[in-house]
């Protein structure tokens, strides 16, 4: 354990998740899909992350990558498996990878990804041979955690469908 974080008592699930959907509300505010994550270390959350994919122009800036790398940043080393990460959608398969890489010991979810959710919804990269494997927790908050991606692709799709009115 690192010198400088004294463990406390760990917090409410809901308590972690809640400041990763701050991150989510923030990638939302900047027009960026809302997905936000945390990772948690002795009770305390020590790194953040939110998506920046359109605004940064890369592929990787994904909210979990942002957040590891932060993590390992501030814990002076690769290997976070003392640590949990709490994001707001199912990792892809990127992430997931990340995820398994980095050895993180358990990753909250918020809410399934139909789509690209590599932890059980179209893939379970935990069935792989890998020699790690997070522990995975779904349903956190997912209402909440759904309800901010459902609200900003409603207004996605507001957006587009009054631009081509007004083209018209």
């Amino acid at each position: 354990m690192k010198k400088d974080i004294i463990p406390i008592k760990e917090k409410s699930t809901g308590y972690y998740m809640r400041a990763a959907l701050r991150y989510a509300k923030k990638a939302a505010d900047e027009g960026e899909v809302p997905v936000g994550a945390v990772v948690v270390y002795a009770g305390h959350i020590i790194a953040g992350g939110r998506n920046r994919r359109e605004n940064g122009r890369n592929a990787l800036y994904h909210a979990e990558l942002e957040a590891i790398d932060k993590a390992c940043k501030r814990l002076g080393g690769w290997r976070l498996f003392d640590c949990d990460m709490y994001v707001t959608l199912e990792p892809c398969p990127m992430c997931a990878g990340a995820l398994i890489n980095s050895r993180m010991r358990r990753v909250y979810i918020g809410a399934a990804d139909s789509k690209a959710g590599c932890f059980g919804s179209i893939a379970d990269m935990n069935t792989l041979g890998f020699n790690h494997k997070p522990e995975i927790v779904f349903g956190v908050l997912e209402e909440e955690c759904s309800g901010i991606l459902k609200e900003f692709f409603r207004g996605l799709r507001e957006r587009k469908k009054e631009k081509r009115t007004a083209e018209e």
